[in-house]
């Protein structure tokens, strides 16, 4: 399994939100740069860098902090926020963006995340799904998509989707643990699909948990920010058994 820390982005500046609320946003570091060597430093591999700014604003706005994290260290990021336009996809890929996460684009306009799967590859995209009681929730999470995410996976199977991160609404930033059941009930109904679970990760059993469950990736916020787990146990915690 795949541990993943994360870095978000609001004004250049690494931020954390409380369940996507820009209203509860805490500032936890200047340079997301720094944050990003870091963890690189901490021997650790991936990263989940989101562009809140181009979240909101439906299309990539911090694109300085992308060019520099891909510039400045060799981690494998995988980026999310706004991107909306094949030529925001082909920079990203130029950049050496290892996926592209595609959330709110996939509901309002299928066809285009269905012709960027084909034209570009399943194997550079993750569809990004923010859940609350299993239904996808858009608009800063605040509307909801009428879908049910195994619905909306289902979708994209027959066009070769292979990835989806599902973030967990009621969970995220909460530090009460993820939800399990949701992953696992994803993972029963598309046992080929690989998983990031998002939300509520705070812990190393969190962690061995989910890779019981056989998700595919962790991905880790508040927890890492908030000292509730270290960069050493991440680094160890890549190496646990699901037995143990």
């Amino acid at each position: 399994m795949k541990i993943i820390p994360a870095i978000d982005i609001i004004d250049g500046k690494c931020v954390r939100l409380t369940q996507g609320d820009f209203g509860q946003m805490k500032i936890y570091r200047e340079d997301p740069l720094d944050v990003a060597l870091e963890f690189q430093h901490a021997d650790l591999e991936y990263l989940h860098l989101v562009d809140l700014d181009g979240a909101k604003k439906g299309k990539v706005v911090n694109w300085n902090i992308v060019e520099e994290i891909q510039g400045k260290t060799a981690l494998t990021v995988d980026f999310g926020g706004g991107v909306s336009e094949d030529d925001e996809v082909e920079y990203l890929l130029e950049l050496g963006i290892n996926q592209i996460n595609v959330g709110s684009l996939a509901i309002k306009q299928p066809e285009k995340f269905t012709s960027w799967l084909k034209k570009y590859g399943t194997e550079n995209f993750i569809l990004s799904a923010d859940v609350r009681n299993e239904s996808v929730m858009i608009n800063g999470w605040l509307e909801s998509a009428n879908y049910r995410v195994l619905d909306l996976a289902d979708q994209f199977i027959k066009d070769g989707l292979t990835y989806l991160t599902c973030t967990d609404i009621g969970s995220d930033g909460m530090l009460k643990g993820p939800n399990f059941e949701l992953y696992k009930k994803i993972k029963e109904r598309f046992p080929g699909l690989k998983v990031n679970a998002s939300g509520g990760i705070t812990s190393v059993k969190d962690l061995v948990t989910l890779k019981e469950l056989g998700v595919h990736g962790a991905i880790i916020g508040k927890a890492i920010y908030e000292g509730r787990i270290s960069l050493k146990q991440l680094k160890k915690a890549a190496g646990i058994k699901p037995e143990l």
